[in-house]
């Protein structure tokens, strides 16, 4: 590789509190150096664009192993570079479930060959996904995972829940949780509310979500380890949360894109690429979700990237798959939701997309100093585009924003100083 320096960018670095025009060198060992130092280094003009660490996706489902028609290791990570995703934690729900030591070594196996960005895997919490007895956590540790979950499932056993978040304290893994009482939700397609009414559709009540947020907080309290709540989605999750954070619990809770953007309303299209779970919720959600990511009550965003294969999503809304994809769309949509409308700056979306997630991988000090990985992404705040699904680098095409006007668009992507995306 040879050495380069980006000129003339808005530097943006949320780790060290950097937000400046200036230079970022990358030597030829991929990472970041000074750009005095680099003599004869390639120089690339980038007046007019921001450079800021590679985003963090902490909440990614790639189906590889188990379904390929879906998504790809390959493709996959190539639609997380396109977004400006430098690294992911790839969910345990594949086939076979990430339980064991055999299925992380595989998995290390196929991400070795096929990825182009950093892959985490994250392991099981119970055998697989049944939520009926604990994993084996302290091999699972051994063999890389950085984190425990069962998403897509909830454990439903509380006395199994507390075990689980006592391991993984001692073994330093944060617990990753998605939110559901199975028995308040059981039946449900969509939010219970003014919009299941009019629709006739059975509705999952935020309580579902709520009552396990609450669960994992007094387990977070009592233990004194991290839980990190997904796909946050009612307000009075927002609510649980920013009064166990001002506590001092260790808790955090990450936003999705489409909560963010999408109501319950869109529902009335029947349009299965509105269907996802949680679902999208009332208007009084979405503000509180927004007023959540303005005080910090949530510190990450997370895409939940879904993929199906068309022919699963064209069915009736009540038995199509739940989820879409998000990884090429994240930023553009929340620059254009949070930052262009003034709920938060562009440094604030950054650090979300960043120290947040690294936050609750126990990454310490991920920033763009010099003698670290040259993980970083370009970004053009002004480019307006329209989302097209059809140039999607994912197998899937599984969207709600097909079509939707956007501004702010990734320019380029780099993984250890080599370049793995650009516009």
């Amino acid at each position: 590789m040879n050495s380069y320096i980006l000129k003339n960018a808005r530097v943006i670095d949320p780790g060290r509190n950097i937000d400046t025009k200036g230079d970022i060198g990358v030597d030829q060992d991929g990472r970041f150096a000074e750009p005095a130092a680099l003599a004869g280094a390639q120089v690339i003009d980038l007046e007019g664009k921001v450079v800021a660490p590679g985003f963090i996706d902490v909440h990614v489902h790639l189906r590889h192993p188990g379904n390929t028609l879906a998504e790809t290791i390959a493709t996959g990570t190539a639609a997380a570079a396109a977004g400006g995703f430098t690294s992911i934690v790839a969910m345990p729900n594949t086939k076979p479930a990430a339980d064991t030591v055999g299925s992380i070594e595989l998995f290390h196996r196929l991400v070795s060959q096929d990825a182009v960005v950093r892959v985490l895997p994250c392991g099981c919490m119970t055998v697989g996904l049944a939520g009926e007895e604990m994993a084996p956590i302290g091999s699972l540790k051994s063999a890389g995972v950085v984190a425990l979950s069962d998403d897509g499932k909830c454990i439903q056993d509380h006395a199994l829940m507390r075990r689980i978040v006592e391991y993984a304290k001692a073994f330093e893994l944060p617990i990753m949780d998605h939110c559901e009482e199975y028995k308040l939700a059981e039946g449900g397609v969509m939010h219970e509310g003014k919009w299941s009414v009019l629709l006739g559709m059975n509705g999952i009540p935020a309580a579902a979500e709520e009552i396990i947020i609450a669960r994992n907080i007094i387990f977070a309290r009592q233990i004194d380890w991290k839980i990190h709540m997904q796909h946050v989605s009612t307000a009075g999750s927002v609510k649980l949360l920013r009064a166990a954070r001002a506590e001092g619990v260790k808790v955090t809770g990450e936003a999705t894109p489409h909560h963010l953007t999408l109501t319950d309303e869109c529902i009335k299209k029947f349009d299965t690429n509105y269907k996802m779970n949680p679902p999208l919720r009332s208007e009084e959600d979405r503000l509180a979700l927004i007023e959540g990511v303005a005080d910090d009550t949530i510190t990450v965003i997370a895409t939940d990237h879904a993929p199906h294969t068309r022919t699963a999503k064209e069915v009736e809304f009540d038995y199509a798959p739940c989820g879409i994809i998000g990884l090429e769309t994240a930023f553009s949509v929340c620059y254009t939701e949070l930052v262009k409308k003034g709920v938060i700056s562009l440094p604030r979306l950054i650090g979300k997309m960043t120290t947040g997630p690294a936050d609750v991988l126990g990454i310490k000090a991920y920033d763009m100093a010099p003698g670290k990985a040259a993980d970083f992404v370009v970004l053009d705040p002004e480019a307006a585009y329209v989302i097209d699904k059809n140039t999607f680098k994912s197998k899937s095409r599984n969207t709600p924003f097909d079509g939707r006007e956007v501004c702010g668009k990734v320019m380029m992507t780099a993984v250890g100083g080599k370049i793995v995306h650009q516009a």
